[in-house]
């Protein structure tokens, strides 16, 4: 299948962002002209103290919320225009998402909550992509676990079905929110190197909003915002520079 990406090799960007809340003395600048591209097959981690603008900045590239002004495209798309069942349809069929809370629904099996996708588009899987979903579900190590509910499983078995979900459509792009928060961190590690994997190995672009300089080291690229701005750039980097990084930021807002 080919991959919805731009002519410079972006899936997804942002021009002259801007999101504010509010009005007059209670108005609160959530991002403030941010322009930021995600390039195909690559694994960006966005990362900002608190505040910052990560949160928004992933909701709105996702068409899960809008700009106050700017400019937002998936692949050749923009999708600042779109109307709410317009972008029901992108993100269903184009965006991946993989949350903090696994979002996986509870009345489901995992093979039914991996398929959702398509159910919810209203079709079977084709021929390859059963073939390519069976083989998530095998690295994912789910095979023996597809008839039992989301509570039978423990929380790094959940996440890995929330991946096997998020990927199993082959998204121009997976949005990736703390994925590891609630996770300890051997299983922790065990996700991220699966995200890492489906990288490198499935050419997935992958974008994870993290405040975890262990989960940032994984990333091919690391987008840095402060106060609603990027302020840096960092290629793959160590959990301390990361770290070291983020405290000279901290200390200079």
């Amino acid at each position: 299948m080919t991959h919805n990406r731009t002519d410079n090799g972006l899936v997804a960007r942002v021009e002259n962002l801007t999101k504010s809340y509010g009005s007059g003395s209670n108005l609160v600048t959530a991002l403030e002209g941010v322009s930021l591209g995600i390039t195909a097959g690559e694994f960006t981690a966005i990362m900002g103290p608190s505040g910052s603008g990560k949160s928004t900045l992933m909701h709105i590239s996702a068409g899960l919320d809008s700009p106050t002004t700017g400019r937002v495209w998936v692949g050749d798309t923009e999708i600042t225009s779109m109307n709410d069942s317009e972008l029901t349809v992108l993100r269903r069929r184009r965006i991946g998402f993989v949350f903090q809370a696994f979002n996986l629904v509870p009345t489901l099996d995992v093979e039914g909550n991996i398929l959702l996708p398509f159910e919810l588009d209203g079709r079977r899987p084709t021929g390859d992509e059963r073939a390519w979903i069976d083989q998530l579900i095998e690295s994912l190590g789910l095979r023996e676990r597809l008839s039992h509910r989301p509570h039978e499983l423990s929380g790094g078995q959940q996440q890995r079905v929330a991946i096997a979900r998020a990927l199993g459509m082959r998204p121009d792009l997976v949005f990736a929110d703390e994925p590891t928060g609630n996770l300890d961190s051997r299983t922790g590690r065990e996700v991220l190197t699966l995200l890492r994997t489906a990288s490198s190995t499935y050419g997935q672009s992958i974008a994870m909003v993290t405040h975890d300089p262990v989960a940032a080291s994984y990333a091919d690229r690391i987008v840095i915002l402060a106060d609603g701005r990027v302020v840096e750039e960092l290629g793959r980097s160590t959990p301390d520079e990361i770290s070291s990084l983020m405290l000279s930021l901290e200390g200079a807002s």
